[in-house]
């Protein structure tokens, strides 16, 4: 199982404002009124029945500008070299990000969102829905980032973005 092979094939792909990674907000909390459209592929668009019911989203997708990985980096709100699993960092083994962002309409197999921190043109492998009675835990540790405070965050997370 050690080296075997495992495929995964686009279901979709995002477009946002975002076209260079240097600027892009580094998590959805930095990017609220990064307005943005998720188009499906017509093919899967059959799957997107009964999503107009939930607020928020979890898109999952391939980091697909990632050229290598590293095993330790230094976190965006962060100069301390940090475990890459222990970070949100795009250049891990396996290139696969996370996102929760607000569904604001439906049009078809086009998916109006807001909080969009991904750049334009990423591979978008799956959509699931965040909910509040399977997703909302009360956190008790935040890891290293109980280090930084919120003004840091704020201001490292937006990136030189400007709306």
């Amino acid at each position: 199982m050690k080296n075997s092979r495992i495929e995964h094939r686009p279901i979709g792909v995002i477009h946002s404002e975002h076209t260079a990674a240097e600027k892009t907000p580094i998590q959805p909390v930095y990017a609220k009124g990064c307005k943005g459209r998720v188009e499906v592929y017509p093919e899967f668009a059959e799957g997107l029945k009964d999503l107009e019911g939930f607020s928020h989203l979890y898109l999952l997708y391939h980091f697909h500008q990632c050229r290598k990985v590293q095993l330790t980096v230094k976190p965006f709100l962060q100069d301390v070299e940090r475990g890459v699993f222990s970070t949100r960092a795009p250049c891990r083994p396996n290139p696969i990000g996370l996102s929760v962002v607000e569904l604001i309409k439906m049009e078809g197999n086009i998916l109006h969102v807001d909080g969009l921190d991904i750049l334009d043109g990423t591979p978008l492998l799956d959509i699931k829905p965040y909910t509040e009675k399977f997703d909302l835990h009360a956190v008790k540790k935040n890891g290293w980032q109980d280090e930084v405070d919120e003004s840091t965050a704020r201001i490292r997370g937006k990136r030189g973005y400007r709306s």
